[in-house]
Parts: structure tokens; sequence; C-alpha cells
């Protein structure tokens, strides 16, 4: 882009932002363009991640959150060096996470001299998690297009009534019409959500939402688990699982005890079945026979 088109649209930004409300032909003859160009770099604004809002007719704005935010001239801005820091810092967020391809899209799109653009995944999630987040605030239902289902091995529609998110929006909770109860389904998973707008909640008292663990298990009976890790095995369950590095106290022999309460056995059983040698379980009957059942299970393969 050149010079002029630059000031252009920071011209155009002021303006939009601004306290006066001006229509699409006088934002085009305050810029000395046409209001053709005008639209396209309002679709820029939106593609860039930037909220525009219609007030009126053809008259559109830079929305603000809130009014703690402050004024678009204050705004501070990314050097390069920053822009890649920041990534960095998305770039740690759980590759599941549906919303972290989103922020490094928006990040990509304002600071395309860096190589944000080369972390950027394109099965992004972050229009499902768009459209839950609408489900869940105007109380709908929804259709989630050729859903995976880990327990059955199909893939079909299922219609649900999701009313939460779990941790890093990775799962959503959602009441299943078909079979009449609250389950978790992976956002990752679904093909589509297709909100239906003119199905409306219907079992709003029946939802109910279990307990999690750490290990993104669900539950309502909760045991407690203390476990000896290694550092290897340390590093490999927060890398896995972050949640779980609130629960770990360091050893001063170099080792981490992780004390956490688990909803379901089967998640924390996984890990530590994987990893035989780098832990010792120092409390949790329930785990011990769990491993002990999925040893024999193992053997008699």
């Amino acid at each position: 882009m050149d010079q002029p088109k630059i000031e252009r649209v920071l011209r155009l930004m002021t303006l939009m932002s601004g306290n006066i409300e001006y229509t699409i032909d006088e934002l085009a003859d305050r810029l000395e363009t046409s209001y053709r160009s005008i639209y396209r770099y309002i679709d820029t604004f939106k593609s860039c991640g930037f909220a525009v809002e219609k007030i009126h007719g053809n008259v559109y704005r830079l929305a603000k959150l809130s009014p703690k935010y402050p004024d678009l001239d204050k705004l501070v801005y990314f050097s390069e060096e920053e822009a890649y820091l920041v990534n960095r810092l998305i770039d740690r967020l759980d590759p599941t996470n549906a919303l972290k391809t989103g922020l490094q899209r928006k990040l990509a799109a304002i600071y395309s001299s860096t190589s944000i653009a080369d972390y950027i995944d394109k099965s992004s999630n972050a229009s499902n998690v768009e459209g839950l987040s609408r489900a869940v605030r105007e109380k709908k239902s929804v259709r989630l297009v050729n859903y995976e289902s880990g327990h059955s091995g199909q893939v079909r529609d299922r219609f649900v009534e999701p009313f939460a998110f779990t941790t890093n929006y990775i799962d959503v909770w959602a009441y299943d019409q078909e079979d009449g109860r609250n389950k978790i389904f992976k956002i990752s998973r679904m093909e589509e959500v297709e909100v239906l707008d003119g199905k409306p909640w219907e079992h709003e008292p029946e939802h109910e939402r279990p307990g999690m663990d750490v290990f993104r298990m669900a539950g309502r009976e909760e045991f407690r688990v203390r476990l000896r890790l290694s550092m290897k095995a340390k590093n490999l369950l927060v890398e896995e699982y972050p949640l779980a590095e609130r629960d770990l106290t360091r050893e001063a022999d170099g080792t981490w005890i992780l004390d956490t309460g688990i909803c379901a056995v089967a998640g924390v059983g996984r890990f530590v079945s994987g990893l035989a040698g780098e832990i010792e379980i120092l409390d949790g009957e329930p785990l011990r026979s769990y491993l002990r059942e999925y040893a024999k299970l193992l053997l008699d393969i």
C-alpha cells in the first residue's frame, strides 16, 4: 500500500472512531475518494479484527467495547519484534484451543511483515465458537453438522442446546435433545455449527454442568490423587494439560508433586500409563485399580 493510501486509511479510522457520525458519502468527500473505496476499507477493518457497527442508514463506526477503552489515537502499537513476541505467547496456548488461530490471524492481518502468518492453521474453529457463543447468549438450539463422536464412532448431525464452554474453549456443554442429558462436545469435531434461530431452548431447567478436572474429564464424583513426577513427566503434563500447573509443587530433590481432584479416572489413568517409571502414585486407590485393569487388558491382547 502506497503512502497516500496509508494516510487515507489512518484518517478514516480516526473519523470513524471520533464523536461525529459521518455517512459513507461524507467520508468519501473528506478523504477525496469514492464511496466504493470507503466500503472496501471497512471490509478490510473487519477482516483485521476491528468491530465495525452500523449506526443507521449508511453511517458506520469503529465500535468501542466499553467507555473505559481509549480512543484510537491513544492505542499502543506493536513493533515487529513485539508482534512476534505476542504471537509466541499466543502460540503457547493449548493446541486445541479454538480461539488460538483466530487471535493469530488477526495479528497477522495487521503485522503481515512478520513471520506470524507462518503459524496460522487454516482449520480454525473460531467460526464454530462464534456460533456457539451466540446460541448460548441468545438461548438458541444448534445443529452440530457431521459431529464425530469418540464414543460411538459415528459421524452425524446432533441437535443440542449449548449453555457453557469449558476452559480454553476446547469443548462446549450442551443438552443433547436426542439422549435427553447434558454432555460435553468437542469443538474440533464439529464440521459446522448451525444456529437454529426458530428453535429456542426447551430444557433450560435441566442444564447442569458437572465438575471438570485438569485432565479435561467431567464427572460428578471427585476423588484426589497425589503423584510424584519426574522433570520429564512434569513438563509433558504442563504442555498437554496447562491447568495442572496450579496443582504442582516442587520438591527439594527436583521431583514434582501433583495433588489434584479427579472427576473421572480415565484421563489421569491414560496419562500415567504412558509414563511408567516417570510417575509414582502416592495416593489414589481408584487410579491404582484402573491401572491394574488396564494392564490386564494390554496383556490379553
